[in-house]
């Protein structure tokens, strides 16, 4: 349905769930993907597993909270493909300790994974799409940036700054044909919810009106959508993907 031939992807966080989903979604629309992840041993497992699908990807493991590294990798990939079309910020971390068992140091580290590696990553490419006048950004919230949750504050904190950082991004970009949004998925089938009890999620599912848990599938859908030129005239948005969910 989606076309992006020739187009260069970078997604963040590409080596499992929603992030592995989307890198397979924009392989099969015929683009050049670039997978970011936490660990050499994690991409090279992305990586092989997408060879045996039939797709080259590339692989890199940066540590997204240092800048000069981050800079570097984005300056190899421009090197290599000459232009970088559409940037998926989907590395995070998520907490749900209580507020007196979180200590600073705990705090700092969602936000800086969450927020500051999202910083890195465009301030390294945003150059490169200026260069070109058009480029796309797509940043991964959550529901809970929208709705807060009752346990886990450092998580909704850091993805409120995710909304923020999007809105005003998209303000500053929009004269370059740069777009900025992002996707605020709800409760998605992922590897974190493999050991949740049937006892907890049988109530979790009945709260969702579209009565199910959301697939991976169903963000990279959203990120195929947002990314492609049927949302042209879309940016600053928060997508909320979450079978209307609610708190």
């Amino acid at each position: 349905m989606f076309d992006f031939k020739d187009k260069v992807v970078i997604v963040t966080g590409g080596t499992r769930g929603i992030g592995y989903e989307t890198v397979l979604s924009f392989c099969r629309s015929q683009a050049n993907v670039i997978l970011f992840g936490s660990k050499s041993s994690s991409v090279n497992e992305a990586c092989s597993k997408l060879k045996t699908c039939g797709y080259e990807v590339l692989g890199y493991y940066p540590n997204l909270l240092d800048y000069e590294e981050v800079k570097k990798t984005i300056d190899d990939i421009y090197s290599k493909y000459g232009h970088i079309d559409v940037l998926i910020n989907n590395a995070g971390v998520s907490d749900s300790k209580k507020i007196e068992d979180t200590s600073s140091e705990d705090f700092a580290k969602v936000v800086d994974i969450n927020l500051k590696a999202i910083f890195n990553v465009i301030k390294s490419v945003i150059p490169y799409m200026k260069e070109k006048n058009f480029g796309v950004i797509l940043n991964t919230s959550s529901m809970v940036s929208i709705y807060g949750q009752a346990s886990g504050v450092s998580y909704p904190a850091s993805k409120f700054g995710v909304n923020g950082l999007t809105k005003s991004l998209a303000l500053e970009f929009a004269p370059y044909n740069i777009r900025v949004n992002a996707v605020a998925p709800g409760i998605i089938k992922t590897d974190m919810l493999s050991n949740v009890s049937d006892e907890v999620l049988k109530p979790l599912i009945k709260s969702i009106p579209l009565g199910r848990i959301g697939l991976p599938s169903d963000i990279a859908n959203a990120f195929l959508f947002l990314a492609s030129d049927m949302a042209s005239y879309i940016t600053g948005v928060i997508l909320s993907v979450d079978g209307a969910a609610k708190n």
